[in-house]
């Protein structure tokens, strides 16, 4: 895949991608919006784009906002915004190269990921499993809250699969990453039976379809929009609905914690990195060593809340 055209396209979908899948708030897409629209009129003004940058004229860039006098704060935000759509468009194939990889910048505190307890999940999960306005609506939830722990997919991954790849009880799913790039996802006994039991009905509303003169969809999770398939906007509205009736947060679910919550059991459980890297489809393993963070925190807190020399003297005794 190429670029997608204008500076202004490639924030566009950025900032689609960003509410979409991690549940960014209005305040934080805003703060994107601005910091790279700010970069982009600094290339533009030496007649180049997101496209063509390289990374000295992304490090130029932090030191004429270095010389304006910018907080040290407004200077890490901006280049976390310029990483992230670099990355982002480093993974849909826009760029062969990232140019911000290895940029350094005034550094901030490290924010771990979001991520939710077996308990949390199980509640979801639940939910899928009695929310909706019909039996099909049902089984339709449950198969994409099952498939989505089980495999750690990104939201739009899921909802663009084929119908094709559900076909015979599959044991693996073959997905279509970033940037084109393929990858095989195993599915959990749990998962195969809900695919199983939403494939019936799938195929069999879409045989009533073709039978009043509509066309067959070739979409897993079919819908009348102009996509085909469920988007990954009517997937997160689903996912908070999910979460209401479970009882979880709204706040703490996205489809992205869901994405979290499958590494970080896997890792809690025994699961090597390397092998979370593949399931996940990151480029690079640095991208899923965050997850390490996320467990030393937890074994952290665990000790200091049941080992016995952790205690208080004064408690103990």
């Amino acid at each position: 895949m190429t670029s997608p055209g204008s500076d202004e396209i490639w924030i566009s979908i950025f900032l689609e991608a960003q509410a979409a899948e991690l549940g960014a708030a209005q305040n934080t897409l805003v703060a994107y919006g601005r910091d790279l629209k700010d970069f982009s009129a600094w290339l533009r003004r030496r007649k180049i784009g997101f496209a063509e940058a390289d990374a000295k004229q992304v490090e130029d860039y932090l030191i004429s906002c270095d010389a304006q006098g910018l907080a040290q704060s407004t200077r890490a935000r901006r280049l976390s915004a310029i990483k992230q759509i670099y990355r982002f468009a480093f993974e849909e194939g826009w760029r062969s190269t990232n140019p911000a990889i290895k940029i350094k910048g005034p550094g901030r505190p490290k924010r771990l990921p979001k991520t939710l307890d077996v308990s949390e999940v199980d509640q979801l999960l639940a939910a899928a499993r009695e929310s909706g306005r019909n039996n099909i609506e049902k089984l339709r939830n449950t198969c994409l809250m099952e498939i989505l722990y089980a495999t750690g997919m990104r939201v739009t991954e899921l909802v663009s699969l084929p119908v094709s790849s559900a076909r015979g009880d599959p044991r693996m799913l073959l997905v279509l990453g970033k940037g084109g790039k393929e990858r095989m996802v195993p599915l959990s006994p749990p998962a195969r039976q809900a695919l199983s039991a939403w494939l019936a009905a799938r195929d069999e509303t879409d045989e009533k379809r073709v039978s009043k003169g509509g066309q067959s969809s070739r979409f897993l999770f079919p819908s009348r929009g102009k996509a085909g398939h469920l988007t990954r906007h009517m997937f997160y509205h689903l996912i908070k609905e999910l979460a209401v009736h479970g009882g979880v947060s709204p706040e703490k679910v996205t489809p992205h914690t869901l994405r979290h919550a499958f590494a970080t059991h896997l890792l809690a459980n025994g699961a090597d990195l390397r092998s979370i890297q593949t399931l996940l489809g990151h480029a690079d393993v640095a991208t899923t060593e965050i997850y390490t963070h996320v467990l030393e925190e937890r074994l952290a807190e665990l000790v200091l809340q049941h080992h016995p020399l952790a205690k208080d003297p004064v408690e103990k005794g």
